[in-house]
């Protein structure tokens, strides 16, 4: 007979970026190899699972016991212990040992001696106590345990909670006492104010929250999703003065301080509109719309007043401020950065305009808007510069400047906003690996690896001229190499042995590796590709075993027999057309149409030769083709079907 299971887990609201995590936690639970699957609100940490057997069947043990030679009282005092007679005992090589029969035991009363541990054991990024400093943690005090195998409760305790199958609703909307049953405890929720499933309170956000003109924010909607068990979006208004104002620093109080999605009106112009998700099911009376009117509407004083007082220094005059912001201990302060910017812009030919904005881009940090929404570093610096009449080429690098915030986001638009981003990521990257700062394991608080993912994205997307070997050096290079493959295979999406096998080639600026990577995937598929390949593992192997570096002078006529004389003019072709081509693909394409050659030549042909002169021409051929064939990937990198078939 199978059950059905549920455990529910009520606590206090949960922070909602810490709800994901102990999903995935709980979704690897133990539940005798039935699936959970699981769901939470702010409030529940739900698992339910179908098909868990009511016992566990009989099984047999076996139990090592002590060396024969120790003799028969220390096996008479193993079987003993064992709860057995010596008789019982077995030789298994030079051990004893004991085959015990284990009964099957009720699943009920595994879990109740598994799921407190379970349960206690979800790791947070931090945890409280809320009975005293020796009783247990958890993220939040939980207060009920809904625990059901069938329609048995399993019986254990929390901090003197008890399990059972009392549930609760929504804080305003529902019971504090709710009787449930696994067939009736989805609905019970729905009917005391809680939609269970995230996915269902996501639908509803997003339906309403764009019903009434909501521009909708990812990030946003999943936060909401789990703020609230019964999300219901209302609009409000603001006063249009407030629209004299920069719709980046409207937004951002709206969405990272409000939590509100922006209207936008024709043409996607900012409307004085905002769209605000309750956890509640209406608003009758517009009491919940006019008090998030009234914090609005302090929160946009609040950006003008800053916006005017900022006006009064412009952004040239607080250069030499930097000297008092920290940007880290070891490495002093923003204007010692600014500094080595500058002069990184330089360096990297940056022009006027892109010099000025390294001057003027850390210089928002000291005015009282980035102080009060340090979200806008950056973009208020861009605002103002702009503001102040600085070049239209200086404002937008500076507000641009520090992209890519992530893999989805786009690198900067103008050359000197790259250029300034790829100065200001660099010598943050160079600077911490000078006093050592690199990052380890999950641990990067200076976000290294963002930094070196940026520098990636606007090295490969803006095709810049830059090689790798020029930016950096030393373990530096490794990690951002690393960095570049992580990049190429996992946000690009090509093969992990195309990647190698470009790299392994050499690399110079990160737009020629797209650019062979691109022309080795494309002429992969063809016939010739990876027998190829495998001929390249063969030639590398040769190569090695004879020790044989290059060097030998050879022509056609040196040749005996035609098949190796027509090798040697399929060298000569491949090595034309990369000669005269810049196409990846064409090149490739030509030394894949070598394949025939290659294959005749090993079938007909003995490399190692008893004549030194004659096996060192055919080393030499081999060589050559190593090395001219390997200019835009080593193919002995990629892994054939053979390979695949020994592993």
């Amino acid at each position: 007979m199978s059950l059905d299971f549920l455990l529910e887990i009520g606590t206090e609201e949960i922070p909602h970026w810490m709800i994901p995590g102990a999903l995935a936690q709980l979704a690897k639970l133990d539940l005798l190899g039935a699936t959970p699957r699981v769901d939470a609100t702010p409030r529940r940490l739900v698992v339910r699972a179908e098909g868990l057997p009511e016992r566990t069947p009989d099984a047999e043990q076996v139990v090592k016991g002590p060396p024969i030679t120790a003799g028969d009282k220390a096996a008479e005092g193993f079987a003993k212990k064992q709860g057995a007679d010596a008789s019982a005992l077995r030789k298994a090589g030079n051990y004893y040992e004991l085959v015990k029969s284990v009964p099957g035991r009720a699943v009920r009363d595994i879990l109740a001696e598994s799921l407190p541990a379970a349960i206690l054991g979800i790791q947070w990024p931090k945890t409280m106590f809320w009975t005293d400093r020796n009783g247990p943690r958890f993220i939040r005090p939980i207060r009920w345990l809904v625990v059901l195998l069938g329609d048995q409760v399993i019986p254990f305790e929390i901090a003197g909670l008890k399990s059972g199958n009392i549930t609760r609703g929504h804080r305003q909307l529902g019971a504090s006492s709710i009787p449930v049953t696994i067939a009736t405890y989805e609905s019970a929720l729905r009917k005391s104010g809680v939609i269970l499933a995230a996915h269902d309170r996501r639908h509803k956000i997003e339906t309403e929250a764009s019903a009434l003109g909501a521009k909708l924010d990812r990030d946003l909607v999943e936060t909401l999703t789990y703020i609230t068990e019964f999300p219901t979006a209302i609009k409000g208004g603001f006063d249009p003065a407030y629209l004299e104002l920069p719709a980046e620093v409207l937004t951002t109080v709206m969405r990272h301080h409000q939590k509100y999605f922006s209207v936008e009106g024709m043409h996607g112009a900012l409307a004085p509109n905002f769209v605000a998700v309750m956890n509640t099911s209406g608003d009758p009376d517009g009491l919940v719309k006019h008090g998030n009117e009234r914090v609005l509407k302090a929160r946009f004083n609040d950006a003008r007043f800053f916006w005017n007082v900022d006006q009064q220094k412009k952004l040239a005059d607080r250069v030499d401020d930097l000297a008092k912001v920290t940007f880290q201990a070891k490495l002093g302060s923003y204007k010692e950065k600014t500094d080595r910017v500058i002069a990184l812009v330089k360096e990297l030919g940056g022009n006027e305009h892109a010099q000025r904005a390294a001057l003027l881009a850390k210089c928002d940090l000291t005015t009282e808007m980035v102080k009060e929404f340090t979200d806008l570093q950056g973009v208020v610096g861009g605002l103002y510069a702009k503001s102040q009449g600085e070049q239209e080429t200086v404002s937008r690098a500076i507000y641009e400047h520090y992209q890519p915030l992530s893999m989805e986001d786009s690198i900067p638009e103008t050359s000197e906003g790259r250029i300034l981003a790829l100065a200001d990521k660099l010598d943050t990257l160079r600077s911490c690996f000078s006093v050592g700062m690199m990052p380890t394991g999950s641990k990067d608080p200076f976000a290294l690896r963002r930094a070196a993912q940026g520098v990636v994205k606007i090295l490969t997307e803006a095709k810049l001229d830059y090689q790798l070997d020029q930016l950096v050096q030393g373990d530096l290079r490794d990690f951002l190499l690393d960095r570049i493959k992580y990049y190429f295979r996992e946000v690009r999406g090509f093969k992990y042995d195309e990647v190698n096998a470009v790299f392994a080639a050499g690399c110079w600026t990160l737009a020629d590796a797209e650019a062979r990577l691109i022309a080795l995937a494309e002429v992969r598929p063809t016939e010739n590709f990876e027998p190829l390949a495998a001929s390249f593992k063969r030639i590398r192997n040769i190569l090695r075993q004879a020790e044989y570096s290059g060097g030998e002078r050879i022509l056609e006529a040196d040749f005996e027999q035609e098949v190796e004389r027509q090798l040697y003019r399929e060298v000569e072709r491949v090595v034309k057309v990369a000669t005269e081509s810049r196409e990846y693909r064409a090149i490739l394409a030509a030394t894949a149409s070598s394949r025939p050659s290659v294959d005749k030549f090993f079938d007909q042909v003995m490399v190692m030769d008893k004549a030194p002169d004659v096996r060192a021409r055919r080393l030499e051929l081999l060589y050559r083709i190593s090395t001219h064939f390997s200019t835009i990937a080593d193919f002995s990198e990629i892994v054939t079907s053979g390979d695949q078939t020994k592993s």
